[in-house]
């Protein structure tokens, strides 16, 4: 983030003209694309505008290695040797690079997230959101999409297969397509493929900032029903949603989590030992192990019982009383076990 006014985001009204480099495109400039389209120009044509198939609008962006279209641009990116950012140049493939304090270096995408992210941010989201978090959102996604591919597009670490580089990669024209169909074919079909690689590099970044919006609600929600619970090792949620990364986070005693899981199912769900395992702090009664309706409930005594699964995992009821109850039951089993061995 910067402690300047970056060039287009002080005057909403002028046209800004971005532009990157022609020919083979990857993860990075297309990336850098989306940002300035979601900060600068939300409402435009994400397409529509690469392709020149609808009148320009506030963004006027193209794909170029023309040093006079460089040097008119109000804003270059991965082109043009200069990285000055105050001037609305975001080239990094100097000697001497743009570094982040660690001394990653940065690809052009994450020069311009530092830049105009929490602009893009900010037009992406549809939910409110306090101001406070932004620059979390921001960070968030700095450190799962954007730090990646700054290391992948200066050889650091390269991106496994089926990443978003990989998908964006897989946009471009073959090589031999200008000696199949012509340098004009070649052409058109380039662009056509930047346009599907920044769709789709833009619907993952939408989904990706309301994932971290609705990860910092979750957070609250997670935490004060905790802060409620009567047993700590039973966490009620009265709406389903993620739960084991603010558990693990806060490092919360919590063994199971009750929550709706469909009309008329509650379900009660077993915390790993390690986030992500497939363990249980707790497992589920050895009895329970595969039944379901009538049989569950007669073993387990809550009428009400719907089913419980084999790993011993997760179990459910009809109802939000029947499965605190098979929660509480669970424990009190488990306790019963462990003291008479």
């Amino acid at each position: 983030m910067s402690n300047y006014t970056p060039v287009g985001l002080g005057n909403e009204a002028a046209t800004v003209k971005a532009l990157t480099h022609s020919g083979n495109f990857h993860v990075d400039e297309t990336l850098g694309y989306v940002i300035l389209h979601y900060a600068l120009a939300p409402h435009g044509d994400l397409r529509g505008r690469v392709l020149g198939t609808v009148p320009t609008d506030r963004l006027d962006f193209g794909r170029t290695r023309s040093p006079e279209r460089i040097r008119a641009a109000d804003i270059v990116f991965d082109v043009g040797g200069i990285y000055d950012p105050q001037k609305g140049r975001y080239d990094h493939h100097m000697k001497d690079k743009p570094l982040r304090e660690d001394g990653t270096p940065y690809s052009a995408a994450g020069l311009l997230w530092k830049d105009y992210g929490i602009a893009a941010i900010r037009n992406i989201l549809k939910a409110p959101v306090d101001d406070a978090a932004l620059p979390i959102i921001w960070q968030a996604i700095d450190k799962s999409l954007v730090l990646p591919i700054d290391l992948d597009d200066n050889g650091v670490v390269k991106l496994e297969k089926l990443s978003l580089a990989d998908i964006v990669s897989s946009c471009r024209p073959v090589w031999d397509t200008a000696e199949l169909y012509g340098p004009e074919e070649a052409a058109m079909r380039e662009s056509v493929g930047f346009a599907d690689a920044a769709c789709a590099v833009a619907g993952y970044l939408v989904n990706t900032v309301d994932r971290v919006r609705a990860s910092l609600k979750a957070t609250d929600r997670v935490l004060e029903a905790y802060a409620n619970a009567q047993d700590k090792r039973i966490l009620v949620m009265e709406t389903g949603m993620p739960t084991e990364k603010v558990i693990f986070e806060h490092d919360l005693p919590v063994v199971y989590v009750v929550s709706p899981a469909a009309p008329g199912r509650w379900n009660v769900k077993a915390v790993p030992p390690v986030r992500g395992d497939f363990g249980q702090r707790v497992s589920l009664p050895e009895a329970w192990r595969g039944l379901d309706g009538e049989a569950l409930a007669k073993v387990s005594g809550v009428a009400d019982a719907v089913f419980a699964h084999p790993a011993r995992f997760i179990c459910g009821a009809g109802s939000r009383e029947g499965a605190l109850e098979m929660a509480r039951l669970a424990l009190e089993i488990d306790a019963s076990q462990n003291k008479g061995a």
